[in-house]
């Protein structure tokens, strides 16, 4: 058996199997020393680092993911580290993670429903510290494929269009492929608190009961994931040949 398959059958105890294939949910991933240490490193990086968006912040490593092919930036050795953690669970089929993306949302804070694109391998991992959140996932709008019948079926509004839940709490390690991130979206509703709903599909794997109210800190992720597409060379820009 491959290292990739390995890896792979490794992770099916945390398979959240309420969801479409595939969301694995794996708690205390990082102890909480490397939690308070990773988010050192992240409050302790360069300002110009930071880029300020509607709704929450980031950082950007490893490079810039393009159409045309990311030019490639050395991780820092505090993340390298953990990319390779990630990559060492086979979720990449044998490659190596090479771009990470650091959020933070404040309490009230999220991002509108999206997805992911296809300028990455079809995974995305995501290490969450200092808070939990709910990410929300949703059937997308019709594209065109459907039938007449089906698109009258199709939820319209984005609460309509919402079918589940996914707690994240601090320490843990989220894994979506398949169907859960080439087919639907996920998105982050912008709320101070949360609250535990029958919609909430691992809410057993994270201990939290029906009707609970779980108030938000602010909450740093580590979004981990590989760019098959690599430029080799450094584009220098404003160049005519």
């Amino acid at each position: 058996m491959s290292e990739t398959c390995a890896g792979i059958l490794a992770l099916e105890p945390f398979r959240v199997v309420q969801s479409p294939p595939a969301a694995y949910y794996i708690p205390d991933f990082i102890t909480e020393a490397e939690e308070a240490y990773l988010l050192q490193q992240v409050y302790g990086a360069p300002k110009p680092k930071w880029t300020q968006l509607s709704g929450r912040r980031l950082q950007n490593w490893g490079g810039l993911p393009h159409a045309k092919g990311m030019v490639l930036e050395k991780l820092p050795s505090w993340l390298q580290a953990y990319a390779d953690k990630v990559s060492s669970l086979g979720v990449f089929e044998g490659k190596l993670a090479n771009h990470v993306l650091v959020n933070e949302y404040r309490p009230g804070e999220g991002i509108m429903p999206h997805e992911d694109g296809c300028l990455y391998f079809p995974t995305v991992t995501t290490i969450n510290l200092g808070s939990h959140t709910l990410l929300d996932f949703y059937h997308p709008v019709s594209r065109g494929q459907q039938t007449e019948d089906e698109e009258e079926s199709t939820p319209r509004t984005e609460e309509q269009r919402h079918f589940q839940s996914l707690l994240l709490k601090p320490r843990s390690l989220l894994v979506l492929r398949e169907d859960m991130y080439v087919r639907y979206l996920h998105g982050i509703r912008p709320a101070p608190e949360d609250a535990v709903t029958e919609k909430v599909a691992n809410a057993a794997l994270c201990g939290s009961a029906l009707g609970e109210t779980l108030q938000r800190g602010t909450r740093v992720s580590l979004t981990i994931r590989h760019v098959p597409k690599v430029l080799k060379t450094t584009i220098v820009l404003g160049r005519r040949k």
